[in-house]
């Protein structure tokens, strides 16, 4: 019986012939170690201005909020005086989505370093 030969990266086995690539030093010598990337503030023209905007239109979204809710509470009112519960019901439901969507318009900032803080960790 022959003894299996080494030629090159493979070696002929009684099985087949299996083939040494070293892909696992191969591919960690080729992946970045240590990748630091983060927010660059002055990478493009027109990021004050686009901050701007954003603060602009989380105050027009909160006065809008401020609006439906108001206007949500005077329609539960009027619902709940005049006896008629679907008035009323929606009135409610106005009530509880202009809640929502304050608070949601009020944490948005809160919410996105949250989850970029979360992803970061990852």
């Amino acid at each position: 019986m022959r003894t299996p030969e080494r030629r090159g990266n493979h070696a002929a086995h009684s099985g087949g012939i299996v083939i040494h690539l070293g892909l696992p030093t191969t591919i960690s010598s080729l992946l970045p170690q240590d990748i630091t990337i983060g927010p660059n503030s002055n990478g493009l023209p027109g990021i004050g201005q686009l901050r701007s905007i954003v603060g602009a239109s989380m105050t027009i979204g909160l006065i809008l909020a401020v609006l439906a809710l108001i206007i949500s509470a005077i329609v539960w009112a009027l619902g709940a005086n005049s006896s008629n519960p679907h008035l009323a019901g929606r009135g409610k439901v106005g009530v509880l989505v202009g809640v929502g969507a304050a608070i949601i318009t009020g944490a948005s900032v809160a919410l996105v370093n949250f989850f970029w803080n979360v992803g970061q960790s990852v």
